[in-house]
């Protein structure tokens, strides 16, 4: 005979698996008295769950939505199901989506049997993705690293930057963001004793997960986006610029992603762009194509080219 507590889980589980369920056969599913089930229904409701009850001929119990979403119970397929899901929207294909399906595959793999993590292993090895506008991403890696940040784990791995030149690295993790169609890593830097931004195609695996860690200040006052937006957007460039566009903020914000460049509000019809380049010729082109009326205040060496381009398509027309 089933306790109580194996009891009211079976109950919900078959409550999810129909849209209505007459009384009597309810409890003869369970093997319990009509009574009993009665009781097992009220228990379920005092935790959160609306069950909604009907009397007559068609009477029985029906599981309806409620304010708020209460635990589900998945069987094996559900499960592996549900994880494959997870980890095709975390791995980018779904825009908007990607951090919130991470920390939902987190907490389902955490608590999935060995068995299902074989067969979702198997499975994610056999579907091959379609062609996507950024680098792939291994989501078993993208999990390792969510989980290394919540749980204030150190990491070490090789990493290459953009020229390809690798390196050890032993950092401790603060967060995992999506960027347009990369995936980074922020972490203290240990042997730099600095904060850094990893782009995560660029790590190597196996990845070390290593001891606890004390948790740091964040950088940006814990806005993350902000860091890796201003990381990837200034940082990284040899050639910076500060460019005035006369078009209203909410306008640009559409236009430029901020991985492209950081944008400030000046006045309703004016914002401050602030952007690198590995080359200023590279910003000249990019300024016309925005098709905007701007004003570059720094540096001087970008006038000069815009300059000289102008009076180029001038003698070309």
């Amino acid at each position: 005979m089933l306790s109580s507590s194996s009891r009211l889980l079976r109950l919900l589980a078959l409550l999810q698996t129909r849209r209505h369920w007459a009384g009597q056969e309810l409890a003869q599913r369970l093997s319990i008295h009509p009574r009993t089930l009665r009781r097992d229904i009220d228990r379920l409701r005092e935790l959160g769950y609306p069950i909604q009850a009907s009397s007559g001929v068609a009477g029985g119990y029906a599981f309806r939505p409620g304010h708020v979403l209460p635990p589900l119970l998945l069987d094996d397929e559900e499960a592996v199901a549900v994880a494959i899901a997870l980890r095709t929207a975390a791995s980018g294909m779904v825009g908007g989506i990607e951090e919130t399906a991470l920390r939902a595959v987190i907490k389902l793999e955490q608590v999935m049997p060995a068995r299902l993590r074989k067969r979702l292993d198997a499975l994610r090895s056999s579907i091959l993705p379609m062609d996507n506008a950024g680098p792939l991403v291994d989501a078993a890696m993208l999990v390792t690293l969510a989980v290394a940040c919540s749980d204030q784990l150190r990491l070490r791995f090789a990493y290459a930057d953009r020229r390809g030149v690798a390196s050890a690295r032993n950092v401790e993790p603060q967060g995992v963001m999506h960027t347009g169609s990369r995936w980074y890593l922020v972490a203290w830097d240990l042997s730099r004793e600095a904060w850094r931004t990893f782009r995560i195609d660029r790590i190597a695996e196996p990845v070390s997960v290593g001891s606890h860690f004390a948790p740091r200040l964040s950088p940006e006052g814990g806005d993350l986006q902000a860091f890796v937006s201003r990381s990837l957007a200034v940082a990284p460039y040899p050639e910076q610029a500060r460019i005035v566009l006369h078009a209203p903020l909410d306008a640009m914000v559409q236009r430029i992603p901020p991985s492209a460049g950081l944008l400030e509000r000046l006045d309703a019809d004016h914002c401050l762009m602030q952007c690198g380049a590995h080359a200023l010729d590279l910003l000249v082109y990019w300024l016309l194509a925005l098709d905007v009326d701007f004003e570059v205040l720094e540096p001087q060496a970008l006038k000069d080219r815009l300059r000289a381009a102008g009076e180029r398509v001038t003698r070309s027309a």
